[in-house]
Parts: structure tokens; sequence; C-alpha cells
């Protein structure tokens, strides 16, 4: 079982990641860090972490595969998914790969924290009325097909029927950073 306070974040943003480094290391982590699939891969022949967390878009392919990654270097490690391109199919993915939370940005580390303790589904969560809007449902069949596309855009657009450029002004708007 690795170190219980070693955490990995895996994360591109070159902004977001020092920041969020640093509020864990005050929080007493061992923090170590990387930008994507092969720097993690890397990093894993030296690192076991307790708790990773993951950003959904990463240099070199898709956090998901990180995710799988990470589960199969360490089934323990607590692995909490953060990004800003949040959906229902991506969410899916990430838990069935091995992680144990999903958040949409923003986040703080309070939320992670918390996140790595929710381990366990509450059966108590209230359910809504609410219909989903069509905005909504367009929104998840984009991020269903990005999943399925490995997050290539250009296959994406294909596949859904629309030019690349509109698909690409559709992410950019909704991002959630």
């Amino acid at each position: 079982m690795p170190d219980d306070r070693t955490l990995l974040i895996v994360e591109d943003d070159l902004a977001f990641a020092p920041v969020l480094r640093r509020s864990f290391e005050r929080r007493g982590y061992t923090v170590h860090s990387c930008d994507g699939i092969d720097s993690l891969r890397a990093l894993l022949d030296t690192v076991t972490p307790r708790y990773a967390v993951v950003d959904l878009k990463v240099v070199g392919g898709s956090g998901l595969e990180c995710v799988r990654m990470l589960h199969a270097h360490e089934s323990e490690t607590k692995i909490v998914v953060l990004t800003g391109f949040a959906s229902i199919a991506t969410a899916v993915e990430a838990i069935k790969l091995g992680a144990c939370h999903y958040l949409a940005k923003p986040s703080n580390t309070d939320d992670i924290e918390a996140a790595f303790g929710k381990i366990e589904g509450d059966a108590e969560v209230p359910l809504t009325q609410r219909q989903t809007s069509l905005k909504n449902l367009e929104w998840e069949r984009i991020h269903e097909t990005l999943v399925d596309s490995d997050f290539n855009i250009s296959e994406t657009a294909r596949r859904l029927g629309m030019h690349r450029r509109t698909l690409a002004r559709k992410l950019e708007k909704r991002r959630l950073t």
C-alpha cells in the first residue's frame, strides 16, 4: 500500500496545477505531478500514490486513460477526476475505470479532500423532477461522442454531422474553468 499522504496530480493547466499542488502540500501531502499519459507512465515507475487528482483533458489524450493506468498500478489508490468538461458519459466511464469520485471545475481542495472520503455511494441523494433541457441533451451527446472518439474533435464532429469549428465553438462556450 502506498504512503498514507502521497498525492499525484495529473493536470496540464500550467496555472492551476501549481496552485493545487501548494494547497495540498500545506495540508501535509507529499505531492507529485505530471501533465499527461507519458509522464504519468514514467512517474508510476517510482511513485505509488495513495490519492490522485486527474484532469479529464491531459497531454497525450484522455484523463480516462490515466485513471485506468492508476487503477491498474494500485487498485487502492483513491482517484478523483476533476474536469471543466463534465458530462454524464465521462463520469460513468471514470467510475467504471476506477475513480472514486468525479468533480466539475471549479472545485477547491476542500471539495477534493471530501471526495476522497466519499467512496461509498449515497442512496439518500434526492432525486429531482426537473426535465433535461435540449441544450443539456446536446451537451451529453457531444461528450458521449467525444469519449467514443478518444477526444478527437475532428472525428467527433464527423460522427455528429457538424463542422469541426462549430463543435469547437460549442465546447469553448460550455467550458467550466
